[in-house]
């Protein structure tokens, strides 16, 4: 198999996407035709809802078993990547999201699980950060604050996709734009068994995109969002990683970091926005609300398709400008993507509050 990889790679790759994207696409008309049989339908009472009629929200476990059948046929096992250890997380983390999109499950619960899960990937798969590329002046890093970090991050992505999993299509475009994106990269650095299980992941979601779309027939869940946060945050700390150590295949990427950082900057500054502005506020930043970017465009009467047009344009288009600048350094390519972010945010904004005083302009000729 291995011969096979590397002589008809791209046959290979289009094989794993087309495998996983069918079984997905197979697997929900049937989960479509239990959720209603059983009325296993999304909470219509909670305030952050967008729809208006029951939508059964188990998508997740679709992308579970296409890309955990995809991964345990096709993809290489290799010292690039335990698979035993990522897939292990992977059940831990799909057992919790599926009890919780059926009956729920308590916040310090679900804390502990992801935790966990995070510490099988990072303490006995090793998969961490060992290093920072002088980013900010910082270079190797000691293990315990390897360790720490790298759990911290995985936690913050995790949970960030399934944050931005508010709106039609959203989480799902994310997600196949990440994988796609990693799974590329990581074929350029002929990382081909790391480019193999991310395809796995981005074929998965495709096939449970076309019932997630506007008017969406079906949810993902906190079982999909869950992993496609593990599964892109693992290829991301694979990525940061594998072009920190040079070996005789690598065509290395020195800004590795900041390529990653403009891969995910949708979900992660949408997190931690938010985090913020409930901590100056005064509450907790665990508490939901309806400040989420995706929301606020809402507000300027944008649908959920062309919201979600519209991020994953804007994801697209900060990763090709940070590949177009990628031979300043990373210090300065991770201050632009913050900057370029911001901007955005402010234009978000800019227009709300001219929307609102329209409104409110208008309101007053009837005073």
């Amino acid at each position: 198999m291995m011969e096979f990889l590397h002589n008809y790679t791209y046959i290979y790759y289009v094989f794993i996407i087309a495998v996983s994207t069918i079984i997905t696409t197979f697997a929900i008309p049937s989960i479509l035709h239990v959720a209603r049989f059983r009325h296993l339908y999304d909470d219509l009472g909670h305030f952050r809802k967008e729809h208006d009629h029951g939508i059964p929200r188990l998508g997740g476990v679709a992308i579970f078993v296409g890309f955990t059948i995809t991964s345990l046929l096709f993809c290489m096992t290799d010292k690039s990547l335990p698979i035993n250890y990522l897939l292990t997380a992977c059940i831990i983390l799909f057992a919790m999201g599926l009890k919780d999109d059926l009956s729920g499950v308590n916040s310090n619960t679900k804390f502990v699980i992801q935790f966990v899960v995070c510490a099988i990937l990072v303490i006995l798969g090793n998969i961490r950060l060992t290093g920072m590329y002088g980013v900010f002046g910082i270079y190797e890093l000691p293990y315990v604050i390897s360790a720490g970090l790298s759990i911290l991050l995985i936690l913050l992505v995790v949970n960030a996709f399934n944050l931005i999993d508010g709106i039609d299509g959203l989480a799902a475009t994310t997600g196949i734009i990440a994988n796609g994106a990693f799974a590329i990269l990581f074929i350029y650095i002929k990382q081909y068994e790391l480019a193999a299980v991310s395809f796995a992941m981005a074929g998965s979601i495709l096939g449970f995109l076309r019932f997630n779309l506007t008017p969406a027939k079906i949810f993902m869940g906190d079982t999909g969002s869950l992993l496609i946060g593990l599964i892109s945050a693992v290829m991301a700390l694979k990525f940061i990683e594998v072009n920190m150590q040079p070996t005789g295949k690598l065509q290395q990427l020195p800004e590795a970091p900041a390529i990653t950082i403009a891969i995910l900057i949708g979900p992660i500054f949408d997190t931690i926005r938010v985090f913020v502005i409930r901590i100056v506020n005064g509450g907790s930043p665990f508490v939901a609300d309806r400040n989420h970017i995706h929301h606020r465009m809402l507000k300027l009467g944008l649908n959920h398709l062309q919201t979600t047009l519209i991020l994953t344009g804007a994801n697209i288009l900060t990763i090709f400008i940070i590949l177009l600048l990628k031979d300043y350094s990373n210090s300065f390519l991770i201050v632009l993507i913050v900057l370029m972010s911001l901007a955005f945010n402010w234009v978000i904004t800019f227009f709300i509050r001219s929307k609102e005083r329209e409104g409110l302009a208008f309101r007053n000729l009837f005073i």
